[in-house]
Order: C-alpha cells, then structure tokens, then sequence
C-alpha cells in the first residue's frame, strides 16, 4: 500500500519531536506511538510503519559496523572508535571478524560503505 503524501508529512512532523539534540530520544519516541496507536488518526498504520522506517534509518546512522578480516585486539579496536567518533560524532561501533574479506577493512555506517577489503579489489580486477 502505497504512503499518502498527508500521512508521510504528518509522521516526518512527529519524528522530528522525538529527536533531542541530534540523537533519538526513545521515549517521545514511544510517546508519540502510544499516541498515534490511541488517538486512530486517518492513515494511522501507514503512519507508524514509515516512522518505524525513520527510527531504524536514523539507528543506523549512529552505529558502525566494522568488519574485518582478522580479530583485531583491543587497541586497535579502541582506535578505530575514536577516530569514527572524532569523525562522525557520538557513535555506537560493532567488530566483527570475517575471513572471507582476505585482508583489509569494511566499515558500514548507516548507508555509507567504506570498503578496504582485498576481496573487494579483487572483485574490482575481476570486472575490468
């Protein structure tokens, strides 16, 4: 089912309420659902269905996946924290350790990809 432009509108208008200085604010959050789900507006579960859109979009805006080849130690671990959070700001980070990378690092931070892996230069080479 297709999203009306007025329930879209209405519910990016009540997303932005439960952000509190640049970071989601889980309860307004959960205040404006219990709302939303009380009150039966017109259009009132394509409405929670794109906020639930906005809130997992925005969660993985402020979270880094970092994967990588090896088990990285706990230095290296801490510095690549630090310089995703000097970088981009107060963010959660996730190791992961995937051999099928070969070498090299994938960092995944919201719908941005920085792909260091060797199994991707390959993949490259393969095309050309």
């Amino acid at each position: 089912m297709k999203l009306s432009r007025e329930a879209r509108r209405q519910s990016k208008e009540l997303f932005d309420l439960s952000i509190v200085d640049g970071r989601l604010d889980q309860n307004r959050l959960s205040m404006i659902a219990t709302e939303i789900v009380e009150k039966k507006p017109r259009n009132y579960v394509q409405m929670l269905k794109f906020i639930t859109r906005l809130t997992r979009l925005e969660v993985a805006r402020h979270h880094a996946l970092v994967e990588s080849a090896t088990q990285l130690s706990d230095e290296k671990c801490s510095e690549i924290s630090s310089n995703l959070s000097t970088k981009f700001g107060k963010i959660t980070t996730e190791f992961r350790h995937s051999p099928n990378l070969i070498g090299g690092l994938r960092v995944k931070l919201g719908s941005n990809v920085w792909d260091g892996s060797i199994q991707s230069r390959l993949e490259t080479l393969k095309q050309s």
